[in-house]
């Protein structure tokens, strides 16, 4: 491990970069000089109101400038930001402010109404930040006051193992904080560095010599993080890209517009973007499809790579971007990860128009695994189902539950390894494919379903717009594999019976829904994951009560 902190590393790359941009919005650039010295001021702020290491920042903040700047000005303090999910109800506000312990929170105009709930409850918390337009409440200082108010914070010195933590999404169980060191996370970029060459800094004084060496070789990247900043795919993301010496660039409009973001792609020349599978690709991929039709095609010539993690990405739409880059003359690489809060590295699929775009088969990574519960590596070829995991940088554990921490990060044959829970299968040319998550798995006349697989065989049939799998209580089969699915507008007269035989050439019968729903769209996070809970409450509503 490096050592190297993140706030350490940031003010190295300001006095590098200075006037070169650093954060982009609204076709707004800040340069680094600029983001170094507002993140400053608010680390004054937050030190004046007694956050220090050890505290907690909640940041609960669409996409934008002040996510990072937030960022940046906790790590200053060498504190913890963490992230809270922007479509929390009061009650989930206040679980998360009161179970990461949160000194501060930053917190957006929008929700403004919910915090005011159970500000009176969140008495750990010293210091509410408002961020945006509209009025603040007597409760809150205003971001930008703070900002204004505060000489910037000095620098001092800091260590490797001050932490980010990423609170997971919580759609099977309350939200947990997962504790990333930052020198684990800086020792990921390694993974970036290594096949251009480039050493990573062991030390700040190396950081100049690695930002010249991406210069040279072009690789400083401009990321679009079309996914929330608040969420793994983009948060981490934008660490790697900041570390780097490159830009995080992010939409204006709080609600995916896919023509805002080839648009803001363009004019800001993103190289980078993390999505998060179909959900984000699919509305891409149509706007591209569109914009041709019209006669006025959207250059993406700039883009080089895109990033998605945690949800399916299916080969159909991955090859229709691939088409697309290559008409406007670029190449782009296509990263296709199997991530967690939990860990990053289990395993991915990297495509760039070589037949390689595969739906949910990935390739482990260097320390990835599949094992069985008992720590024993599950045999390519052998059908036998198994546990993901991987080793190497991984985080420390769940923030205040030791208990949950013991479940998920164990230790076998001498190395400590992260199991979120994800199933898969090794086939015998190595490739992995996904599962699911046995805590949302369907268990139908004596056998275990996993949603996900049933959701991407769905997914690949042409009258398919996206799906959620989940299980109903059924007197025969104890539960019924129940799909509720969204679809294509002309197939709306396919009837329940032709969906279901279409999947029997990738399904076993007993994955094969039993129920069929259909809703005019699927719900799903911010972060693309299926929400469980959503699709349980309409399959209820609609198979149960008739």
């Amino acid at each position: 491990m490096t050592g190297i902190n993140l706030a350490s590393a940031w003010e190295t790359v300001a006095d590098y970069r200075g006037d070169a941009p650093a954060l982009i919005h609204a076709n707004e650039f800040l340069s680094w000089t600029d983001f170094e010295n507002r993140s400053a001021r608010l680390a004054a702020g937050l030190g004046a109101a007694g956050v220090g290491p050890g505290d907690n920042v909640a940041l609960a903040l669409y996409n934008g400038n002040e996510y990072i700047e937030a960022e940046f000005a906790t790590f200053k303090c060498r504190a913890a930001p963490c992230n809270v999910n922007y479509r929390y109800v009061e009650s989930e506000l206040a679980y998360l402010v009161d179970n990461s312990d949160a000194k501060a929170v930053v917190f957006d105009n929008a929700l403004t109404g919910r915090f005011a709930a159970v500000v009176d409850r969140s008495t750990k918390v010293a210091l509410w930040i408002h961020v945006g337009a509209g009025a603040c409440p007597d409760w809150a200082t205003p971001y930008e006051e703070l900002v204004a108010a505060n000489e910037p914070a000095p620098r001092i010195d800091r260590a490797g193992d001050d932490l980010w933590i990423l609170y997971t999404g919580g759609t099977t169980g309350k939200p947990k904080g997962v504790m990333w060191p930052h020198e684990h996370i800086i020792a990921l970029i390694g993974r970036t560095l290594d096949p251009a060459g480039i050493p990573l800094p062991k030390h700040i004084d190396e950081i100049p010599a690695m930002l010249e060496a991406v210069d040279k070789l072009g690789i400083s990247p401009r990321q679009l993080a079309a996914a929330p900043l608040m969420h793994g795919t983009s948060g981490i993301g934008a660490l790697f890209t900041m570390f780097l010496g490159g830009a995080v660039l992010t939409l204006e409009n709080r609600h995916f517009d896919p023509v805002e973001a080839w648009q803001a792609l363009q004019a800001a020349q993103a190289s980078t973007m993390t999505i998060v599978g179909d959900v984000f690709c699919r509305p891409l991929v149509e706007a591209l499809d569109d914009a041709i039709e019209r006669g006025e095609p959207l250059d993406i010539g700039s883009l080089r790579a895109v990033t998605s993690s945690g949800v399916m990405w299916s080969k159909s739409i991955k090859d229709r971007l691939l088409e697309h880059a290559k008409a406007c003359g670029t190449d782009v690489v296509l990263r296709d990860s199997l991530g967690a809060s939990e860990g990053v590295g289990f395993a991915s699929r990297q495509s760039q128009g070589d037949g390689a775009a595969e739906t949910a088969s990935f390739v482990l990574g260097p320390d990835g695994a599949v094992i069985t519960e008992d720590g024993r590596e599950v045999e390519p070829g052998s059908d036998e189902v198994g546990l993901l995991a991987v080793s190497g940088p991984i985080p420390l554990g769940y923030y205040g539950d030791p208990v949950k921490t013991a479940e998920t990060f164990r230790e076998f044959n001498g190395r400590r390894w992260s199991v979120p829970g994800d199933w898969a299968t090794v086939a015998a040319d190595g490739s992995v494919t996904l599962l699911g998550r046995g805590s949302v798995s369907i268990n139908t006349g004596g056998e275990k379903v996993f949603p996900e697989e049933v959701e991407e065989a769905l997914k690949m049939l042409p009258e398919v717009v996206d799906a959620t799998v989940v299980g109903l209580p059924d007197p025969k089969w104890g539960a019924a594999v129940t799909a509720v699915v969204q679809l294509d507008g002309e197939a709306a007269a396919t009837d329940d019976q032709t969906l279901i035989d279409a999947l029997r050439t990738e399904l076993s019968g007993y994955k094969l829904p039993k129920n069929i729903v259909r809703v005019d769209k699927i719900f799903r996070g911010p972060n693309g994951k299926a929400d469980y809970k959503w699709a349980t409450k309409i399959a209820e509503e609609k198979v149960l009560s008739t």
